[in-house]
């Protein structure tokens, strides 16, 4: 059944009345019946901007580093499924969250929206996660890594010297820190695209004195790798372990939700760059996996050393071993650019989730704090910047490990991520059919959605429980990686139940959660444009462009 203005009008004042208990920003609002208002941020990330972040966040360092280590793990056509699994899961839970973030468009995202659908001990406590994850330095200590592929100097050099720049974007309008992303996504594009090409030259014996490879190594040493233990139980075990590094490598699809209130039009350009995570995942990640599983053997020793290091990056040694003296420096230099975006996306993220917890008043109100002019939450982003002293923790011997610890609680909290985005979006459906509504009225819907957000909880618990599962096998007790691997949910139920209890918070009954208020703002608010429905069917060159690029 659908609903005209009248109805609207009715439930708009049944969910207006609980706008008290509440707090959510309308886009673009100049009053405060929402509480603590966007518009104090600056709205100028324009669609290729998100459309590019959507994109580049999908391939980071977990593609260009440790995949040397899930191949060792799990063998090459255990990596291609364990990669297909995880993107189905990913661009499942991106559907779901493209429809709670164009009904409630707003900075935090899944932080936000958690508040308005199920309980604010959730948002509260997904919220200092979410921070916790963004402050470790991963993307630093990576680029520092990195750079020790051709310098001997002390990691503490480059962090600092990657850190200036950082701030520099940062601290600055949100459209500068746009472009930069922007630039940098087309230089990973440019190498996803320069290592496909090149790894498929290199397989088919196009370099000289090089044989042809083709299916070699899917034969010798065969399809499927032993982890720990032997025979088809070692199997089992190698592919469920490479699961978790696979959740880190597509780590930050969530950014783009993230930055809501600094987006332009966000309810058609945030559904826009989510839904075309699955499809990308399918077109290019799998691409680039599946040329990696031709041209390296998983039981080359070396790639098995994950220690963030591009000297054991799979793809450069694979072109060192067939003798290519240019193109590892290549990849090292852009593998470079790519940690250093992580990095500076991290800083980013910190500071809008800042922003978002003290506008519900669960941290203090100075995070709230933006410059008049540029409209950035400065204070978040000194807080982030001064953090990245942590960084320094990986300039000893033990820098492998660091990065292994960053690594796990990275891909805990994700999933943790992914379990509240999908149980957000279950609670709206909910509350829609609760409320008299249908999917009808929603700014937009997906079929897939639905189905995929069950599909995306379930997948990520079972992901999240067995995270640290190698470390219970008789013989392979290690304190570091139980800690690691179930330290974030451990610290999650606690944040709940410690914000539950000091502030007598409740789960929000599905009649109460304001749908109706959400939809007239929507109704009233119409962004610039026309709706995507509504657009002319384009060509199929310009829908090839469109796929690409925004």
């Amino acid at each position: 059944m659908s609903h005209n203005s009248s109805d609207l009008d009715k439930i708009e004042t049944k969910s207006v009345a609980n706008l008290e208990t509440v707090s959510l920003s309308a886009p673009g609002s100049s009053n405060d019946l929402f509480g603590v208002d966007d518009s104090q941020l600056h709205r100028s990330l324009k669609d290729r901007h998100i459309g590019m972040i959507a994109l580049v966040s999908v391939f980071g360092t977990g593609l260009f580093l440790s995949s040397g280590g899930t191949l060792a793990k799990t063998g090459p056509v255990g990596m291609l499924i364990a990669y297909a699994i995880i993107g189905v899961v990913v661009g499942l839970n991106q559907l779901a969250m493209a429809e709670t973030a164009a009904l409630a468009p707003l900075t935090g995202a899944s932080i936000r929206h958690a508040e308005i659908f199920i309980d604010e001990a959730v948002g509260f406590a997904l919220g200092y996660l979410k921070l916790w994850q963004n402050l470790l330095p991963g993307g630093v200590v990576s680029a520092a890594l990195v750079i020790q592929y051709w310098s001997d100097l002390s990691p503490a050099v480059w962090i600092t010297v990657l850190a200036v720049p950082i701030a520099v974007t940062n601290l600055f309008s949100i459209r500068i820190y746009g472009e930069v992303e922007f630039v940098f996504g087309m230089l990973k594009i440019c190498l996803i695209v320069m290592l496909v090409l090149a790894g498929l030259v290199l397989d088919l014996g196009g370099v000289k004195g090089q044989e042809r490879l083709g299916f070699h190594y899917w034969k010798d040493p065969g399809p499927f790798a032993a982890f720990i233990e032997s025979g088809a139980v070692g199997r089992f075990v190698g592919f469920w372990a490479a699961l978790s590094s696979v959740v880190y490598s597509y780590g930050g699809v969530q950014g783009i939700a993230l930055l809501a209130g600094e987006t332009k039009n966000p309810r058609t350009n945030i559904p826009k760059a989510a839904k075309r995570i699955l499809y990308r995942v399918v077109g290019l990640y799998m691409v680039a996996v599946f040329v990696l599983t031709l041209i390296v053997p998983y039981d080359d020793k070396k790639i098995a050393v994950s220690d963030g290091t591009a000297a054991h990056s799979p793809y450069v040694i694979a072109f060192e071993r067939a003798g290519i003296k240019v193109l590892p420096h290549v990849v090292n230099a852009l593998t470079l650019t790519s940690a250093w975006s992580e990095g500076n996306a991290s800083v980013a993220n910190s500071a809008r989730i800042l922003f978002s917890l003290a506008s519900k008043g669960q941290a203090p109100r100075v995070f709230l704090r933006s410059n008049a002019r540029l409209r950035v939450p400065f204070v978040g982003v000194s807080v982030a910047l001064v953090l990245l002293a942590l960084a320094y923790m990986c300039v000893d011997s033990t820098a492998a490990t660091v990065f292994s610890w960053f690594q796990n609680i990275t891909s805990s909290v994700l999933l943790l991520d992914w379990i509240v985005i999908a149980a957000n979006h279950i609670r709206m459906s909910r509350a829609l059919a609760a409320q008299g509504y249908t999917r009808a009225a929603l700014p937009y819907r997906n079929r897939a959605a639905p189905v995929g957000a069950w599909v995306s909880l379930v997948a990520s618990v079972v992901l999240l429980v067995t995270g640290g599962f190698t470390t219970f096998l008789r013989g392979h007790w290690s304190t570091s990686t139980l800690v690691s691997a179930y330290c974030s949910p451990v610290l999650f139920v606690v944040l709940y139940a410690g914000w539950k209890v000091v502030r007598g918070t409740r789960q929000v009954p599905l009649e109460e959660v304001c749908i109706g208020a959400l939809l007239e703002d929507y109704r009233t608010r119409p962004e610039e444009g026309e709706p995507e429905t509504a657009k002319p069917a384009k060509r199929v060159a310009k829908k090839v462009v469109s796929f690409l690029w925004s």
